[in-house]
């Protein structure tokens, strides 16, 4: 009886294991055969732990307020109310804004995805949406395709960045002093 159990116990735990997904068949072409290397990748990526670092705290967090790039983001857009702004999602959704007091049946709508933690050209993506209203209250809503409007977004949230950037680099050289 006793042994069925430890052999029941047994499987159940092989089961355990495989059935999450721990085992996973690599190209040993592709993994280097020294395990200094392997380590260290593996804890760059964030795939393993050092037993020397239990009980130590992380101070490698990536919140919303010390990413440059979110916060350039948040500013660029002040001026209009935001529909989602979900740093984890990386995405941010204006909502419905109205480009001038003369025309109140155009409304537009800026979506910003993030692609990239990274000051970079290719690190955001910028999508623009029109709606039109007719005096009935029927609206269409179309993307509008302008690289110029999404670029002078683009390049104004990367200027702002890169200025955040260095301010922080610099309050760390400061602090570290």
């Amino acid at each position: 009886m006793i042994s069925n159990l430890k052999k029941l116990i047994l499987l159940f735990c092989i089961f355990l294991i495989t059935s999450c997904g721990i085992y996973r068949p690599t190209d040993a072409r592709k993994v280097s055969p020294n395990p200094e290397e392997r380590v260290k990748k593996n804890l760059e990526e964030g795939r393993g732990f050092k037993l020397s670092n239990i009980g130590k705290r992380s101070t490698n967090f990536q919140f919303a307020s010390s990413n440059p790039i979110w916060r350039a983001s948040l500013d660029v857009l002040e001026f209009a109310p935001l529909l989602n702004a979900n740093y984890s999602g990386g995405i941010i959704i204006t909502d419905w804004i109205s480009s001038d007091n003369q025309n109140l049946n155009e409304f537009y709508k800026i979506t910003i995805k993030f692609l990239s933690n990274e000051i970079r050209s290719d690190a955001l993506k910028i999508t623009l949406h029109e709606k039109k209203c007719n005096t009935n209250n029927k609206c269409k809503i179309s993307e509008i395709k302008s690289k110029a409007v999404e670029n002078e977004i683009s390049k104004k949230i990367l200027k702002m960045a890169a200025l955040y950037e260095k301010e922080d680099l610099a309050k760390k050289k400061k602090n570290s002093e």
